[in-house]
């Protein structure tokens, strides 16, 4: 389909808006599924907090001019799906991961996070980066493990000379 000047101007500002305030971009190359996975792939990307579009590669590399992504640029070509972590950095190549593992077809191309190219076996690490509700469990964890042992260590003659007593009572 043929787009006119003011239907490309209105992509690449979307576009742009969205790689603007995105934490890491994927590019994956889509040829040969069928629009029943793609329908799939997109209502996951819904729900997982990724943007993500088909563009012509000419308007995608107009639209991430300026951004962090702008370092993708010689790297768009062929058929490809953008993804845009929205929410955490590591939810795009969740997504990615997850459902190129049932579906082959989908290919990575390009792993953009921070204004650098990553090499491609980083999507798998990427994948593996916490959410934001898990990051915040974990530096909880972290936060509460010293105060923890400080009461365990302040509870721990009491409890050691209960049981001192108590060896002595059964001896008796």
């Amino acid at each position: 389909m043929a787009l006119n000047l003011e239907d490309k101007k209105s992509i690449v500002a979307e576009v742009s808006a969205i790689a603007a305030d995105a934490h890491s971009a994927i590019a994956a190359e889509y040829r040969g599924l069928s629009v029943d996975e793609m329908t799939e792939l997109r209502a996951k990307a819904r729900n997982e907090g990724v943007y993500l579009r088909v563009v012509k590669n000419s308007l995608t590399k107009r639209a991430v001019e300026g951004t962090e992504f702008e370092c993708m640029q010689d790297s768009l070509v062929g058929p490809l799906v953008m993804a845009f972590s929205q929410e955490d950095p590591g939810a795009a190549a969740r997504l990615v991961s997850e459902f190129s593992k049932d579906h082959d077809k989908l290919i990575t191309r390009v792993i953009a996070i921070g204004g650098e190219v990553l090499p491609l076996e980083q999507l798998e690490r990427l994948s593996k980066l916490p959410n934001r509700d898990q990051a915040i469990a974990l530096l909880m964890a972290v936060m509460k493990a010293p105060i923890e042992k400080f009461v365990r260590t302040l509870n721990e003659p009491h409890a050691k000379l209960v049981r001192t007593v108590a060896a002595v009572r059964d001896q008796k």
